[in-house]
Formats: C-alpha cells, sequence, structure tokens
C-alpha cells in the first residue's frame, strides 16, 4: 500500500463526472448553448441547496420553535459541492484548475487584507486562471 494519501479533490470530480454521465449530462460533448444551459441548471440547484441549508438554522429570530440540525446542514453542504463540481466540469475545469485556482484567488484575497482593501478593484482577478501558453 502507497503511502501517497489520494487526490481527494480529484476523486470527487472522477466521482461526480460517473453521476453526471449517467444521468445524460456529458460536457465534452456540449456546445456553448449547452454549456450555458447547465451551468444556469446547475447555479439553480446550487442556489437551492443554499437554501435547504439555511433552512438548517434557526434563522428566524423571532421563532424559538426553530433548532439547529448540523447533521442536515452537513449534508446540505456536500449537495452543493455536487453541484458546484458540476459546474466547473461544465466549464471545462478539472479538479487541478479548481486547486490552481483557489490558489491563485486564496492569494488575492490575502493581498486584499494585507493592503485594507478600501476600495473594489476587480483588476487583481484578471490573471486567475488564465493559460499564459493561450
Amino acid at each position: 500500500m502507497s503511502d501517497t494519501p489520494p487526490d481527494m479533490l480529484a476523486h470527487v470530480f472522477e466521482m461526480q463526472g460517473k453521476l453526471n454521465e449517467r444521468i445524460g449530462v456529458r460536457p465534452s460533448e456540449m456546445d456553448d448553448e449547452e454549456k450555458q444551459k447547465w451551468v444556469l441548471n446547475y447555479t439553480r440547484a446550487l442556489s437551492q441547496e443554499l437554501s435547504e441549508l439555511i433552512d438548517s438554522m434557526p434563522w428566524k429570530w423571532w421563532a424559538k420553535y426553530q433548532t439547529f440540525d448540523e447533521q442536515n446542514a452537513r449534508v446540505e453542504v456536500v449537495d452543493m459541492l455536487h453541484f458546484l463540481v458540476s459546474i466547473a466540469q461544465c466549464l471545462g475545469m478539472s479538479a487541478e484548475d479548481m486547486y490552481d485556482i483557489y490558489l491563485q484567488k486564496n492569494k488575492v484575497n490575502f493581498e486584499r487584507q494585507d493592503s485594507g482593501y478600501t476600495k473594489k478593484d476587480e483588476a487583481d482577478n484578471k490573471h486567475i486562471g488564465v493559460n499564459p501558453a493561450s
């Protein structure tokens, strides 16, 4: 047995790809119109899962009957991951792309915090995820 841990994000992407293919969604075969349709479908589903996560919380400050359903909240987070990965796949992203772009964006976020982030300037995002060879 190898001492190298599995690439968990790559495994998630692989599993999600298989699930999407099983239901007939094949991003590699999509034209731009189909990609847009599925990104919108998955974005709506992601939004719904976020609402379900919110409903796991006692967010109604006026209602005393609510409880925090942490188990369900955890499941809703994973449901959101399903749709987030599906969106990434429709946009042609791999797990490695997601990781690399995350690292780039995280660096920008730290730089924004270090500089005080006193004004909005999206120019610091323009280089993220851009392949310099293309």
